[in-house]
């Protein structure tokens, strides 16, 4: 709950006495300052007394958008064609590594709750999202009661039990299973099925990020226990990755790694009026100019996830086709430099980039320093990006979340200061390189293949040489980059590199997954590596004991203030260790829509999928 002091606290005192109403309680908490997500959060966890009363003020909560979908007929849409260029490896969120797999697997694969595009936490398989005030959330916050939805079938057509609930949370911290999951939901401690419905799930320590684990696209899929709990269950995991059996709208029929997944309904799906297209047709491969031309320009595709592309050419596309139109929300994306602080080159005990092995100069902070300095942000920002406040450069690691927002943090571009940094720091210039004690400031630069990315790589190539670095580019496909297979050494989960670049953004409004990127743990667990088949969150090899401990902090905490707080304190420790170097805040969702759909139900949410709503996803005009 709020701190007791300062307005907030007042504000909220005035709430719980039912002097204002929740309306009033949003308003003056958006005019102090405090994000919309946090001011739901506090609404969500209290216990309302004489508030309870005031329904006529009351504020309605959100729902998932399905306009239009009544009456409608079950597969009479006939195909949707989906195009994302950075094509899926799997269809198991809980073994993928990034949002082109989360995707694939959000059309099969559902969690207890959504996220709605203002941060609200949405029933999902549930009847209702738990709070204080339903006796679905303890008083002291370690405890919540789901009560799952009746009736609700697999695709298979065996029944979804609270039993699934149980086996989920065992499946994905069990390590043996190398679950991308395991981290967000180890604060759990234990699931237990007290009927055929209900689940009631305690965590190990009191925490306001009760729900992180359980809800949206990325992280909370519940999986079937008579599928993946059987005697070969490392045949059926196996199987799984390309053919998941879930509770979604949609079910896989073929799969092809790296190129196309095909989909059809689900005929156990609970709504028996959905989903209205009778196919799904995804296809990846090729780039993001291509795609964004096929939707707005061609018309020949539906819809095109993650148009990385100039604005120039997006513009010029939809401005020319007028088939269809770019679908963004604010920036709660981030464009990176991430550097690792391992050794790529070195292999200890036949493993590269071990932690026993320091990166032999990105462990000298004024190494790191100079590259920031020797960054510019604004450009990269302003010319291949929307810039202004649409897609600015960032200073912060943590962005999308307006009351976490630190504003303790500078940038700058400065070329010069960053030779003066290296120079005091001993690394001389020896012909065009730096050097000191025979070592040279060369590092590998690795990126995926985008016309935007390419052109970021050489505006960083430029100014890092000036400083006097020697800078190799490189480039791997998209499907390869983001693979999750544990044999692929070219996955930045692997991170074989002294620096690569890519997206990431927060899954929840409460960022304790996002904030995982760089928290080691106990015996270092969540650093990726070969124990745990290189699906630790945490690929920069960063270790920090002062981030951990305000890491496990805000896991612990009840207060959504002391959270936000720690998620500044916990970015303004990476920003001012150059652990990062942020570069810009994209858009939280950058689709092409045909004007063939009706856009009210895509939902663009930047905390979910483009996907996420895909059962109400039907025609402008059937």
């Amino acid at each position: 709950m709020p701190r007791k002091e300062g307005p907030f606290w007042s504000t909220y005192q005035d709430l719980k006495s039912g002097r204002i109403t929740r309306r009033e309680f949003i308003a003056r908490a958006t005019a102090l300052g405090v994000g919309l997500p946090i001011t739901l959060f506090v609404l969500n966890s209290m216990k309302f007394d004489a508030v309870a009363a005031q329904e006529s003020g009351s504020v309605s909560p959100s729902e998932r958008p399905a306009v239009d979908t009544e009456g409608q007929t079950r597969g009479a849409g006939g195909e949707l064609k989906l195009l994302q260029w950075q094509a899926p490896s799997i269809a198991f969120s809980h073994k993928g590594t990034g949002t082109k797999d989360w995707n694939a697997s959000s059309l099969v694969l559902e969690p207890l709750f959504f996220y709605a595009p203002d941060g609200t936490i949405l029933p999902n398989l549930t009847t209702e999202v738990p709070s204080k005030e339903n006796g679905g959330l303890s008083e002291d916050l370690t405890t919540v009661t789901i009560n799952l939805q009746e009736g609700i079938l697999w695709s298979d057509g065996e029944p979804l039990t609270a039993d699934d609930v149980v086996f989920t949370w065992q499946w994905v911290v069990d390590p043996a299973n190398a679950s991308t999951s395991a981290s967000v939901w180890t604060p759990i401690a234990n699931i237990e099925a007290t009927s055929p419905t209900q689940a009631v799930i305690t965590f190990a320590e009191p925490s306001i990020a009760w729900f992180v684990p359980l809800t949206g696209t990325s992280y909370g899929a519940i999986i079937p226990q008579h599928i993946l709990g059987g005697d070969d269950a490392a045949a059926a995991a196996e199987a799984f990755l390309t053919n998941p059996i879930g509770t979604g709208p949609y079910k896989v029929d073929s799969f092809k790694e790296n190129d196309q997944v095909i989909y059809s309904v689900n005929e156990n799906y609970r709504e028996p009026n959905k989903p209205y297209f009778a196919t799904v047709n995804l296809k990846g491969g090729g780039d993001a100019s291509s795609a964004a031309q096929a939707v707005l320009q061609t018309g020949d595709w539906h819809h095109a996830w993650n148009l990385q592309v100039e604005p120039e050419i997006l513009r010029q596309l939809e401005e020319s086709g007028g088939k269809g139109t770019v679908i963004t929300s604010p920036p709660s994306s981030l464009e990176r430099v991430n550097i690792n602080f391992s050794d790529p080159n070195k292999e200890v005990d036949g493993e590269r980039s071990s932690l026993q092995a320091p990166h032999p100069f990105l462990t000298d902070i004024k190494v790191r320093e100079a590259l920031s300095l020797a960054t510019d942000r604004e450009s990269i920002a302003n010319e291949f990006y929307l810039g202004g406040d649409q897609e600015p450069a960032s200073t912060n690691y943590l962005v999308g979340i307006g009351s976490m927002d630190s504003p303790n943090t500078t940038w700058e571009f400065n070329v010069e200061k960053a030779k003066t940094v290296l120079e005091e720091a001993g690394w001389v210039l020896d012909g065009d390189v730096r050097k000191k004690d025979g070592m040279e400031l060369s590092v590998a630069y690795y990126t995926s293949i985008n016309s935007v990315r390419q052109k970021t790589q050489a505006v960083n190539k430029r100014n890092w040489e000036e400083a006097g670095f020697k800078v190799q580019l490189g480039q791997v496909t998209a499907d390869v980059f983001f693979s999750s297979a544990p044999g692929n050494d070219q996955t930045f989960y692997h991170n074989y590199r002294d620096i690569d670049m890519f997206t990431d953004n927060p899954t929840s409004t409460i960022p304790l997954g996002y904030m995982l990127s760089f928290y080691a743990g106990p015996d270092n667990f969540n650093v990726s590596q070969k124990s745990n088949q290189w699906t630790g969150g945490n690929q920069a090899r960063y270790v920090n004991p002062e981030y951990d401990a305000l890491y496990d902090q805000a896991v612990a905490s009840t207060d959504a203030e002391e959270v936000a707080e720690l998620c500044i304190q916990m970015n303004d420790v990476l920003i001012e260790d150059f652990a990062v170097i942020p570069l810009v805040a994209r858009a939280g969702v950058k689709d092409a829509a045909s004007h063939l759909l009706l856009m009210d139900n895509l939902a663009p949410n930047g905390w979910e999928t483009s996907y996420w709503n895909i059962a109400n996803w039907t025609l402008a005009e059937k």
